[in-house]
């Protein structure tokens, strides 16, 4: 059973709902979930939320949509995690953040199929960053899941759910996925009104409501209209790339 598991929660420091941020007016959460859906391995997808009260909205709207949801720790994400691939009996685990906007099902198919072809442990496209900041993609087997969760100590890890793997990266079978290009100076993610507003500014380039713009799609849009990197070019690098 591969699991794509997508870890949400309305509060956010700097962008608070961002999950609900209207973007050609679908929420960006609908548009997380509607990029998985066109994947070739995925068996299922899990919005995992928190027990907060708040987070009500997420579990109503993941209900509405015919969409699984989990919910556990808000500060132990890895421990969220672990429980949700247990709960729905995952053996392969995509590890999917709420607030990428163009996650590309192509990538994550690759990453997968490279997992599960070099019967790997742990596979990612970030360790080295050559991808967009938001196109990063991790997999990994419930196995290796089982020994972060029974292994993280330090509360960073627990938050983070992946880092005690690349702490730990000798423990593990791990297969790392370049781009023929280095592009991770580029960040396609959303945490601030300012990267809110260049996905907007990106999808309004986008007629076709109904087709998947991806990786190649996206660069054509800032090659011809370089003054949208510039929106967000200011905003700090997530620490997940700060290895």
């Amino acid at each position: 059973m591969i699991s794509a598991i997508i870890q949400a929660r309305v509060s956010s420091t700097r962008l608070p709902n961002k999950v609900f941020s209207d973007i050609k007016g679908k929420p960006l959460l609908w548009h997380v979930v509607n990029r998985l859906k066109i994947s070739a391995c995925l068996d299922n997808i899990i919005i995992a939320t928190t027990d907060n009260e708040a987070d009500d909205l997420i579990q109503d709207w993941a209900s509405e949509n015919n969409i699984s949801c989990f919910r556990g720790s808000e500060n132990n994400v890895l421990k969220r995690y672990y429980d949700a691939a247990k709960d729905y009996n995952s053996t392969t685990i995509v590890r999917i953040t709420a607030d990428d906007p163009f996650k590309d099902y192509e990538i994550m198919d690759n990453v997968i199929n490279q997992l599960i072809s070099k019967n790997a442990d742990f596979a990612s496209n970030n360790f080295p960053p050559t991808f967009p900041e938001g196109l990063d993609i991790e997999v990994f087997t419930f196995s290796a899941l089982r020994k972060a969760y029974e292994n993280s100590i330090s509360d960073f890890e627990k938050e983070h759910v992946t880092q005690y793997f690349y702490n730990n990266i000798n423990d593990f079978k791990f297969v790392s996925i370049e781009n023929d290009k280095d592009l991770s100076d580029l960040r396609w993610t959303i945490d601030t009104p300012h990267d809110l507003e260049m996905t907007r500014k990106i999808y309004n380039h986008f007629a076709d409501e109904n087709t998947i713009y991806l990786l190649k799609d996206i660069l054509n849009v800032l090659i011809e209209n370089p003054e949208l990197v510039k929106i967000n070019s200011k905003v700090e690098r997530s620490l997940m790339y700060k290895f």
